[in-house]
């Protein structure tokens, strides 16, 4: 997840839903184990940071990628079996 988002933002420091996406499952990670934030609020603005989560087993891998700075982190599965909690796109 580090070194897929690191790549990313290194080229495109403000990625949207969908690069998020395309990176993380051009490294290997299944589509169904995968959220991803909204890079885009409901007035259509830019978000500040995009996340996305990778669910494994009772992890979630999480990675934020805010101006270019990649942060990742691992934190338990919520109740819901999600690692977001609200909506994901």
């Amino acid at each position: 997840v580090t070194d897929a988002l690191g790549r990313l933002a290194a080229g495109t420091p403000r990625p949207a839903t969908a690069q998020m996406t395309d990176a993380l499952t051009g490294a290997g990670i299944a589509v169904a184990a995968l959220e991803v934030s909204a890079s885009r609020t409901p007035t259509g603005l830019e978000a500040d940071a995009i996340e996305a989560a990778v669910l494994q087993g009772t992890k979630c891998v999480v990675g934020q990628v805010r101006d270019g700075s990649v942060t990742v982190i691992v934190l338990p599965v919520l109740a819901s079996g999600k690692c977001f909690v609200g909506t994901a796109v």
